[in-house]
């Protein structure tokens, strides 16, 4: 079977929905995640093992891996050190925001309804941060 190429990190926040999205997906991730075969692909397992570990240490990682990050922290961009990771290495992030993505339900609504926008930011280069929403997805500014 041939490797899968990784191109999204779902962060521990969105684990509900991380295991949803990567049953189904061969190219999605996820910490603790045990890798998967499917659709011919084989997914190794996420190099990021646990839940608990820092964002300053999963943002490198994504970034050099060149996945875009999904997360459900709105408040990411705000913390110094996160924002600084997320410029000094160049990360690619996604967040789902609203009151809409509150559940796993409301998640996977948000992602879907915005998903082929979503695939469309590999193209870009980062640094970036993108809000999600069900009717929008939109540039943070990053200062």
């Amino acid at each position: 079977m041939k490797a899968a190429a990784v191109r999204f990190y779902f962060d521990a926040d969105i684990l509900g929905l991380a295991k949803v999205v990567g049953a189904l997906r061969p190219d999605v991730t996820f910490p603790g995640d045990p890798g998967a075969q499917m659709h011919g692909l084989v997914r190794a397992p996420c190099a990021i093992s646990t839940t608990d570990t820092p964002d300053t240490v999963w943002i490198p990682y994504t970034a050099a891996e060149e996945m875009i990050a999904i997360t459900r922290d709105g408040r990411i961009s705000q913390r110094v050190a996160e924002l600084a990771a997320v410029i000094q290495h160049g990360a690619r992030l996604v967040v789902l925001t609203s009151a809409d993505a509150g559940t796993v339900w409301g998640q996977l609504e948000v992602l879907m309804t915005q998903w082929r926008r979503i695939e469309r930011l590999h193209e870009l280069p980062g640094p970036f941060i993108y809000r999600a929403s069900r009717s929008s997805l939109q540039a943070v500014e990053l200062a």
